[in-house]
């Protein structure tokens, strides 16, 4: 048998993770002599010491929840042993108390990427395709299809065509308060860096949502001698010039040709670390993610703003319990106050529709060891590093050239209206951890994946890009991933491919839409 592998992480704790595979069965004795009074899985929590109905169980140094029952010492600490505390009040909050400045600027880092005519870097040379309306969504894939079978051969520097697929623009109380967010994400999404300003709409005709709503004129630089007017390229199906269906097909191939072109006669250049724009998210937790791969990622995004790039954290979720944390952080009273408005947003948004935080923990999450979204919420909450706050994004909205450092992006948990909302500000690089283990992917931005159990890396061998895992091992120290997944992550900016690109998975577009549907 192992030696019984226990993981505390702070003094104060009162329970501790089991990091053996398999975990640990009854009658274990633990280091100290302490014996496991009935099985424990792996990542599950158990009672070091007596802790008494009613009680506080401590986990990250803060209060996870209250013990139900008497728990003795070698106890199995799960969710039905746990009463979950109320969520802290937006109010008393400290504000800009504690951020301090990172190590000296990481100078001379640099990646090999694409220059954009707006200033912005591209990780990756696409041709996308958007569209303004789900009812187009056929024609695009089989518009797609074609094009990657009959025009990327004959450009070899293109990387791929995306088509930006999505379930709005029409049936929809378009001019309704919130509203707004689907149609800036999709704005935004269109004008990602790895689009290089090559985008072509595709339209219906009588859709809400209409080219001009989508991309006003003057959303891309010029080209071709284009007047600002004429707004971008666009396909109209209803167009009476389309007689038939292959003739929109041979439509989009001839707009996209010349597209094409001008993307294939670019070359990737060096560039400094600081064009990075990465998202941060998790998917699939458990009760590792807060222990190796999310406090890897926190120490990589530490790396990532000394050298100037942009960081973004998310998942509204998932930091409130952190709240004290993140306004503490925050870079001014200003950064804080904005902190505070979209969490109370999303609160009120959550109460409109019955539900609290604790909608949030997933079945797979609390087979990994998470009882609560407050546990949960105090591993997410390290991806962030420890730089101070400097910006706050609400959501659909896109970065301006001037927000970099590390920036809170107001997004709901869903790893899929994360990821959307995360392209709509302008990631150019996705870094997402998971313990129970997920296929994820993005079509318009590299996902390097980040297991956060050595198991699960070696049996999703092909899925995972990094093994966090070697942390709860002892074979690398935080710092030490940390620093590994920042050279990756200069690595896959600069071309080389993940496993989800290999493979070409991903998701799909999911805007977050909390206006009426008609």
């Amino acid at each position: 048998m192992s030696t019984p592998v226990l993981i505390r992480l702070q003094p104060q704790d009162n329970v501790a993770i089991v990091g053996n595979d398999g975990g640990l069965s009854a009658g274990t004795v633990l280091p100290g002599g302490l014996v496991l009074r009935e099985a424990v899985p792996q990542a599950h929590k158990l009672a070091l010491v007596d802790i008494p109905a009613g009680a506080a169980v401590t986990r990250y140094g803060v209060t996870i929840g209250m013990a139900t029952q008497d728990l003795p010492a070698g106890s199995w600490v799960h969710e039905q042993r746990l009463a979950m505390p109320a969520a802290r009040e937006l109010r008393d909050l400290p504000m800009a108390t504690q951020a301090e400045p990172l190590a000296p600027p990481l100078v001379g880092q640099t990646f090999q990427g694409y220059r954009n005519a707006d200033g912005s870097v591209g990780t990756r040379n696409l041709l996308a395709i958007t569209t303004t309306v789900q009812c187009v969504a056929g024609v695009l894939a089989h518009a797609v299809r074609r094009i990657e079978q009959e025009l990327l051969p004959l450009y070899p520097n293109v990387d791929g065509v995306v088509g930006l697929e999505h379930t709005y623009g029409c049936g929809v109380a378009i001019d309704a308060p919130g509203a707004e967010i689907p149609v800036r994400t999709l704005r935004h999404i269109s004008q990602n860096p790895n689009f290089g300003g090559e985008v072509l709409v595709l339209s219906l005709g009588c859709e809400k949502l209409q080219p001009a709503r989508l991309l006003p004129p003057g959303s891309f630089p010029l080209v071709d001698g284009r007047r600002a007017e004429d707004g971008p390229e666009t396909v109209c199906l209803q167009d009476a010039a389309h007689v038939g269906f292959a003739s929109m097909i041979d439509d989009v191939l001839v707009r996209a040709r010349p597209m094409l072109a001008r993307l294939n006669a670019r070359r990737r250049e060096t560039v400094p670390a600081s064009a990075l724009v990465v998202g941060v998210q998790c998917g699939g937790s458990d009760a590792f993610s807060g222990v190796t791969a999310n406090p890897a990622v926190g120490a990589c995004a530490d790396l990532l703003v000394r050298a100037g790039a942009t960081v973004m954290f998310s998942e509204n979720t998932e930091v409130r319990d952190a709240v004290e944390q993140l306004t503490a952080r925050a870079a001014t009273p200003a950064v804080a106050e904005a902190i505070v408005r979209e969490l109370a947003w999303y609160d009120a948004y959550l109460e409109r529709g019955h539900v609290d935080r604790s909608a949030n923990t997933t079945p797979g999450n609390k087979a990994g060891g998470l009882s609560n979204i407050v546990e949960k919420a105090m591993g997410s909450i390290v991806k962030s590093g420890s730089a101070a706050i400097a910006h706050v994004l609400p959501p659909g909205e896109k970065l301006a050239r001037d927000q970099r450092g590390l920036v809170f992006a107001a997004t709901p948990a869903s790893d899929f209206i994360c990821g959307t909302l995360q392209l709509a500000a302008g990631m150019n690089l996705h870094v997402f951890t998971t313990g129970r283990g997920t296929p994820y992917g993005l079509a318009a931005c590299p996902v390097v994946k980040v297991a956060t159990r050595s198991e699960l890396a070696r049996r999703w061998h092909d899925l995972m890009d990094v093994d966090a895992g070697r942390i709860a091992r002892g074979e690398q120290t935080v710092e030490e991933a940390g620093w590994a997944l920042f050279q990756q992550l200069l690595a896959v900016a600069s071309g080389q491919r993940t496993w989800a690109e290999q493979h070409r998975l991903h998701n799909a577009l999911v805007l977050f839409n909390p206006a009426p549907v008609t």
